[in-house]
């Protein structure tokens, strides 16, 4: 596996919130991409997971205090750590995050830390649907945008509490993807890149088809690098199980007729076209 983040030095910034136990997974997640994680928790965070769970896992100790005692640098740990920082992810980032971050409250370790950072800064916004879509939180994400910071948009979906909606932490694979999209050189900026991927099924009768193994994994990777790289993606998809890469334009279809038809209808809009769909080698003449 290419290790994207590879020689990176990533800071977690992790707040309180029911979602602090999927940063443990997206930790993990980015290390396996390659990335030195550093952890910096607030207090509320830590009554939900403790910091040893991050500790034990980043191999580094967590940052919680200012002022903690025994450590000969804590006072200016916070300088150090953005001084070397290459990506900062603030996840989950609740309300509270938000609110001091776009308006430069440095009260405890996280937002002190925040306000020296000169790096990238990732936000994966998780709270209630009601406190994400009130006009505070919305004026406070402005700002940030505004500011040059990265947002992550929230799933949608029951929550903790009962509601359901917007607010859901984000898929911690879909974080690390936008991450790495976040990081790489955007050397297909301007290009329409259009791939076809997967099967296609051609009808016996309304049961049976003729089809073949192939998964379509090949053509989603394309189509994930080509969108990493800037490129605007259009992918045409047989019948696959695979979930569609971010901020890709998929069309699905079923049939070599179809997958032909809408490959052709996008093709004077590319700059690039991959075909490494397996379209079927037969098809029936008459389907019953």
């Amino acid at each position: 596996m290419i290790e994207h983040l590879k020689n990176k030095t990533i800071v977690l910034g992790v707040t309180g919130g029911i979602a602090v136990y999927k940063a443990v997974e997206l930790l993990r997640l980015l290390q396996k991409q390659g990335a030195k994680v550093r952890v910096i928790m607030t207090r509320s965070a830590m009554e939900f997971v403790g910091p040893m769970t991050f500790q034990a896992l980043s191999g580094e100790p967590v940052f919680a205090d200012l002022f903690e005692e025994g450590g000969s640098d804590a006072s200016i740990r916070h300088i150090r750590w953005a001084e070397t920082a290459d990506l900062v992810i603030v996840a989950p980032a609740t309300a509270n995050i938000i609110g001091k971050m776009a308006n430069g409250i440095a009260d405890d370790a996280l937002s002190t830390f925040l306000l020296a950072v000169r790096s990238k800064i990732v936000i994966c916004p998780a709270m209630n649907t009601a406190m994400y879509e009130s006009r505070a939180v919305q004026r406070n994400i402005e700002i940030l945008e505004n500011d040059g910071c990265y947002f992550v948009e929230p799933g949608v979906g029951e929550m903790a509490c009962g509601t359901t909606g917007a607010g859901r932490f984000p898929d911690p694979a879909d974080i690390v993807d936008r991450i790495i999209g976040l990081v790489t050189v955007k050397d297909l900026a301007g290009k329409h890149v259009l791939v076809s991927a997967g099967p296609t099924r051609e009808a016996i009768d309304p049961v049976r088809y003729i089809s073949n193994h192939s998964s379509g994994k090949m053509g989603y990777a394309i189509a994930r690098a080509a969108e990493r790289r800037g490129a605007r993606v259009t992918l045409v998809s047989g019948p696959v199980s695979l979930a569609p890469p971010l901020n890709v334009d998929l069309v699905k279809v079923q049939s070599a007729e179809e997958m032909k038809e809408a490959f052709l209808e996008a093709m004077d809009r590319a700059d690039i076209a991959v075909k490494v769909a397996a379209v079927a080698d037969y098809r029936v003449k008459h389907q019953a």
